[in-house]
């Protein structure tokens, strides 16, 4: 059984929030940047109603730009609260993971 995509259900926000700290993006390129980083391809389906979430919940600034050529995109922006969210919450999942990581190690799995 291949439980990655409930892992990646899971950590998904603070993954979008991390791929932001470089400065703003679109949905697509967030969504390249973590398949390209090996975390599977994420459907727009699945990512945009986490960066309306974030939105809403102010970790996340959106803006709206026309381009001359295709649809227009929505560029996302990281807010002060958002590096605040992600700075404590990236600390709990890597406690987390090694709590993981060591229980795995104690069952023989490295």
């Amino acid at each position: 059984m291949d439980r990655r995509a409930s892992w990646l259900k899971g950590v998904l926000d603070l993954l979008v929030l991390a791929s932001l700290t470089e400065g703003e993006s679109y949905g697509y390129a967030i969504a390249k940047r973590l398949d390209d980083a090996g975390l599977g391809r994420i459907r727009g389906g699945t990512l945009y109603p986490v960066l309306n979430r974030m939105e809403e919940a102010g970790l996340v600034a959106a803006e709206y730009r026309a381009v001359e050529k295709g649809p227009g995109r929505r560029y996302y922006v990281l807010t002060d609260e958002g590096r605040t969210v992600l700075a404590e919450q990236g600390r709990a999942w890597t406690e987390f993971d090694a709590s993981v990581r060591s229980v795995l190690a104690e069952g023989g799995i490295r």
